[in-house]
């Protein structure tokens, strides 16, 4: 089989798994958000894409919903129902969704998936609260559904949003200080995308009644594919065609974020990472062609190519826990289908 081939059949199993799980997922998802008060209701439906800003049907964009389909794979893949585990879906999916609602008023974010990102449309205040509102409920769809490991879903959970926070206060952090050093960085990014990713396949093995040694696993294959998913964001961010990821060109560049290419590059001792720094380390707007030079300057630096490589190796050491989970094997090819799906992506 060609490479050629081979990428095309991942492809295909990875929206198989996709597609089953939005089946899946979607009904009770759409339930748990009916249970919000009517303004909240409006403000999560938009964002999730499910209606307009008047509440009328529409058919947008909703995203891959990769992490919901993780945990119903992972409770396969340990040999139990993945109906069991829907509750977990949902829960990290509003989880998920919480965190993009608030990162989006953060960091002034006009679009997502080519629509006006909630807080645009309905106010700061109001995003910022259905965000809230997400979050309470994920807890809730968890402590309600009778799953005899229930009660430490919801401390699992609740840790992992915790990590998720420091992670977005550190990426806060970031913007306002001049030096950032590699390390913290990798490590800002572990806690805003590795531990939401390992804690949705740590759920799902858990609720499919894994093994210790399958949960931890699940968890590090997870975490490792969360770390390698921000790489290619933060490569997206910078370099993403527009009509694709729906985001200006060089939009991260625009805010001077501190994302993992970007410090790579400001710290890697070179000739042009002291250039960048110049363009870069300032209070001074950035033009059009101040931020084609800082995006060029990445490259030369060896950050573009260094992510790009960091994305590769996290991929593949994921992979070897794949391995060594003794999974069911549809499942665990499926899981690799998406672990390449996530980190070969263009939006």
């Amino acid at each position: 089989m060609t490479t050629m081939q081979q990428e095309a059949r991942r492809a295909g199993t990875a929206h198989e798994a996709l597609t089953r799980s939005r089946t899946m997922v979607e009904p009770a998802l759409r339930a748990a958000v009916d249970r919000l008060p009517t303004r909240m209701q409006q403000v999560a439906g938009y964002h999730f894409g499910w209606w307009d800003e008047r509440g009328n049907p529409v058919r947008a964009d909703r995203g891959k919903a990769l992490r919901p389909a993780m945990v119903l794979l992972a409770a396969s893949a340990v040999g139990g129902d993945p109906a069991v585990a829907v509750p977990a879906a949902v829960a990290v999916e509003l989880v998920h969704n919480f965190s993009l609602l608030h990162d989006d008023v953060m960091d002034g974010d006009v679009t997502r998936r080519h629509r006006p990102t909630a807080w645009t449309v309905f106010g700061s205040g109001p995003a910022i609260l259905a965000g809230d509102a997400l979050l309470s409920l994920a807890a809730d769809v968890l402590a309600a559904c009778h799953h005899p490991e229930a009660p430490d879903a919801v401390r699992t959970l609740n840790t992992t949003v915790l990590n998720l926070v420091n992670g977005q206060v550190a990426d806060l952090a970031f913007e306002d200080r001049r030096s950032v050093d590699l390390a913290e960085c990798e490590r800002m990014a572990r806690d805003k995308s590795g531990a939401l990713l390992g804690c949705a396949c740590a759920l799902g093995a858990v609720f499919g009644g894994g093994r210790a040694e399958q949960v931890a696993r699940l968890r590090s294959f997870g975490e490792r594919i969360g770390l390698a998913f921000q790489h290619v964001d933060d490569l997206l961010g910078i370099w993403g065609d527009p009509a694709i990821t729906g985001k200006p060109v060089f939009s991260d560049l625009r805010t001077r974020k501190k994302t993992l290419p970007v410090v790579a590059a400001l710290t890697s001792g070179t000739p042009a990472g002291q250039r960048l720094a110049a363009v870069y380390l300032n209070d001074q707007p950035m033009s059009g062609s101040d931020l084609a030079q800082a995006a060029e300057l990445i490259i030369f630096a060896g950050g573009r190519s260094w992510s790009q490589d960091q994305t590769d190796q996290l991929l593949a050491s994921a992979l070897v826990d794949l391995g060594r989970a003794d999974l069911a094997p549809r499942a665990a090819e499926q899981l690799s289908a998406l672990a390449h799906l996530m980190t070969h992506r263009d939006h």
